[in-house]
């Protein structure tokens, strides 16, 4: 695969033929969305969406985790305006991600939990490793997922499914989730 034009401090960007792989590469904080990483996300996703050559994107994480969520240790600092707005430009992004023209999938190789299991659900295809681990765990933080996920995830596993992953907290294998 060949370096593409902008790799970024929290996402590495290659391209082979149509192909381009965006890596998540914070595995310190097990690829946690800050909102910088975010913001190269949403870089990423624009130059793909504009780029005539490229027709699939693939995502994945680097390390143990797909995304392992938000970033929490980011979020505490937040003003409840502040804590608006990162919710408000995940929802916008993970639908700019779920209504695009090309294919994106989410190759999950770890832990896609909270905002990473949101960010695989605006995927057009989920592929999981035996490794992957899905869940919604924010209600141990007293909170609901804030990219979409209530939204998403009956849709994609029904009301039933949802209302429990959501309202316990549960993580699910690969196995499961398939």
């Amino acid at each position: 695969m060949e370096k593409g034009p902008a790799n970024f401090k929290y996402i590495v960007r290659e391209r082979q033929d149509s192909i381009v792989l965006f890596r998540i590469n914070r595995p310190e904080s097990l690829n946690a969305l800050n909102s910088e990483l975010l913001k190269e996300l949403e870089n990423c996703i624009d130059h793909f969406a504009a780029e005539p050559n490229t027709r699939v994107a693939i995502l994945t994480g680097e390390g143990k985790a797909f995304v392992a969520g938000a970033d929490i240790a980011e979020m505490r600092r937040f003003s409840p305006p502040e804590a608006r707005e990162f919710s408000a430009f995940g929802q916008r992004l993970f639908r700019k991600i779920e209504t695009l023209a090309k294919p994106v999938i989410a190759a999950v190789n770890g832990f896609a939990l909270g905002g990473g299991c949101e960010l695989a659900m605006a995927c057009d295809f989920r592929i999981a490793s035996e490794k992957a681990k899905f869940g919604q765990p924010e209600v141990g933080l007293g909170l609901i997922p804030g990219f979409g996920g209530t939204q998403r995830l009956p849709r994609l596993v029904g009301p039933g499914m949802a209302k429990q992953l959501i309202l316990t907290g549960q993580l699910i294998d690969a196995q499961t989730a398939l």
